[in-house]
C-alpha cells in the first residue's frame, strides 16, 4: 500500500563560489548523486584533472598530473593519479580531455568519492602534461 507520491524538483546551490548550471535549473533529470538536485554535500578538497574517460554511466575518469621530487638526484619525475568521479546529467558536453573541476563529497559508491562541480572545455587536442 505504498503511494507513489510525485515529488517537486528542486535545486540548490552548493556554494563555495561555484554556479549551479542552467541545465540543472531547468532540466528534468532524477539524480540522486547530483550536488546541485540531489542530497549530495561539497565539502573538502577541491581538485581539477583531465577527462580521460567515459565509458561508464554518469561516471567519468580523470588524470591528474603532478610532480614528484626525487631527493637523491634532485631531480623532478612525472606522476599521475586516475580518480573516479560522478558527473550528472546537467553537463551534457563533455569529452575526453576537456578540464573539470572536482569536490569531495561523502563516498557514492565503491571507488567514487567525488563529484563534477565545472567544466572547462579543452583548448589544445594534442596530449601534454599539465601540473595541477
Amino acid at each position: 500500500m505504498s503511494k507513489n507520491k510525485a515529488n517537486p524538483r528542486w535545486y540548490k546551490n552548493i556554494g563555495l563560489g561555484f554556479k549551479t548550471p542552467r541545465e540543472a535549473i531547468l532540466g528534468t533529470y532524477i539524480d540522486k548523486k547530483c550536488p546541485f538536485t540531489g542530497p549530495v554535500n561539497i565539502r573538502g578538497r577541491i581538485l581539477t584533472g583531465v577527462v580521460k574517460k567515459m565509458k561508464m554511466q554518469r561516471t567519468i575518469v580523470i588524470r591528474r598530473d603532478y610532480l614528484h621530487f626525487v631527493k637523491k638526484y634532485r631531480r623532478f619525475e612525472k606522476r599521475h593519479k586516475n580518480l573516479s568521479v560522478h558527473i550528472s546529467p546537467c553537463f551534457r558536453d563533455v569529452s575526453v580531455g576537456d578540464v573539470v573541476t572536482v569536490g569531495e563529497c561523502r563516498p557514492l559508491s565503491k571507488t567514487v568519492r567525488f563529484n563534477v562541480i565545472k567544466v572547462a572545455k579543452s583548448a589544445s587536442s594534442k596530449k601534454s602534461f599539465k601540473k595541477f
